[in-house]
């Protein structure tokens, strides 16, 4: 019996999928769990994966098109099934939109059949056929126009035909039209316009709304991470370089303990009460591509400090794979973003929606520091707290600070 599947919802803000790239080809056999389609959601591109086992026997939507949740994307059945009779019944609601472009505007009614000509005078050419749907990129549509280019008789070389700017390029080079008006001198000093992937405008929106409603302050300290140092160096010794944390693992740890101590930070605003959250979920700030995802260690306050070091790994390298589900970078309840890798001294980070407090980590560095009245190096790292002053004041902040700080300085409190 065949199956149809529809698009899953893929996050808890999901209103239509993009879809990218399809996995699989008609006939080809799946089970569930196998990846079938690249679908770019308002938070990722992720995998949409097969729900039944058999063979593909339709795939109801193309790629570069817009699929809802609840949508048919594919049918799955048994090799040679017929499906006419399913194909019929889903009948228009079987077949997706493609992405409208930016500039679309509603087709005008048709107009009645003009009267034949005399005879004496030439006929008219025909009437032109119903233009195509043309599937173009924003960018293609904005050049073609300052170009004076037909979209229409452009043969687009992207998913789905989809005309993007290369085309374009060929285009005005004498490819698919006559020569064209060179781009206007404005538009070639603004250079390449950056149309928004579904996840960089939800991180537009959702941090603006964010930085703009929530009254942030921010706290600053400086860490003495050379008991740091020479407890990761004992772990080492231990456990080996391939196991032993990362200095990162340590920041987790050490947050999401103090967010046990403190619990007033491990909360959120919620309009007209603040929620103080029953569960430890520290959010790790990944940088993708076209934006960043934040998977979630849950219960980290719980957890090892070796548990926190392969989870983290693990997290990041399929947050970069496009590997997450959901539920993997959904629900923390407070967040970590270190820059400090890439050698950013201090920074101040936006605080996450749904969250009260986000820790900006930077660069661990020797410094020149006094021991007992004597000059000396160390090596110090500088951390910035970003608060929602609705939810935490300047001492319930401080107080979490000084928590963190503590484990980081007196590391083996975080393993008894």
């Amino acid at each position: 019996m065949a199956h149809v599947q529809e698009m899953p919802k893929l996050s808890d803000t999901m209103e239509k999928g993009h879809l990218v790239k399809w996995l699989v080809s008609e006939g080809d056999a799946v089970k569930p769990g196998d990846p079938v389609a690249e679908v770019e959601t308002d938070k990722a591109t992720m995998e949409a994966e097969a729900f039944y086992a058999g063979v593909v026997l339709k795939r109801m939507a193309g790629e570069g098109t817009d699929v809802v949740p609840g949508h048919p994307l594919l049918v799955i059945g048994q090799e040679g099934e017929d499906i006419s009779d399913l194909l019929s019944r889903l009948g228009a609601a079987g077949q997706a939109a493609p992405r409208p472009p930016a500039e679309a505007t509603p087709p005008s009614p048709p107009e009645k059949a003009a009267p034949p000509p005399p005879a004496a005078e030439p006929s008219p050419p025909p009437a032109p056929a119903e233009p195509r749907r043309v599937v173009a990129s924003p960018l293609a549509r904005s050049l073609a126009r300052e170009a004076g280019l037909d979209l229409s008789r452009i043969k687009g070389s992207g998913p789905g035909g989809r005309v993007v700017r290369a085309d374009i390029a060929r285009a005005t080079a004498g490819g698919a039209e006559a020569a064209a008006p060179q781009v206007s001198p404005a538009a070639a000093l603004e250079g390449e316009r950056i149309e928004l992937s579904g996840m960089r405008r939800v991180i537009a929106q959702r941090l603006s709304e964010s930085k703009f409603s929530a009254p942030h302050y921010y706290l600053q300290a400086v860490v003495d991470m050379d008991p740091a140092a020479a407890f990761r160096s004992q772990l080492g010794d231990q456990l080996g370089e391939g196991i032993r944390p990362s200095y990162n693992d340590l920041v987790l740890k050490a947050a999401a303990l103090a967010l046990r101590e403190v619990p007033e930070v491990n909360a959120a605003w919620r309009g007209d009460h603040i929620v103080r959250y029953a569960g430890v979920h520290v959010g790790l700030a990944v940088a993708l591509a076209d934006g960043l995802i934040t998977p979630v260690i849950r219960d980290a306050d719980r957890l090892r400090l070796t548990e926190i070091a392969a989870r983290s790994r693990d997290l990041s390298q399929r947050a970069r794979d496009k590997k997450l589900k959901p539920e993997e970078y959904q629900g923390s309840t407070f967040s970590v973003s270190n820059l400090g890798m890439m050698g950013i001294e201090r920074f101040t980070a936006v605080i996450q929606p749904g969250e009260a407090a986000i820790l900006a980590v930077g660069a661990i560095a020797e410094q020149p520091v006094v021991r007992g009245g004597a000059l000396g190096v160390g090596l110090r790292m500088v951390v910035s707290l970003s608060c929602d002053h609705r939810v935490v004041d300047g001492a319930v902040g401080a107080r979490w600070l000084q928590a963190f700080r503590g484990y980081l300085e007196r590391p083996l409190r975080m393993v008894v």
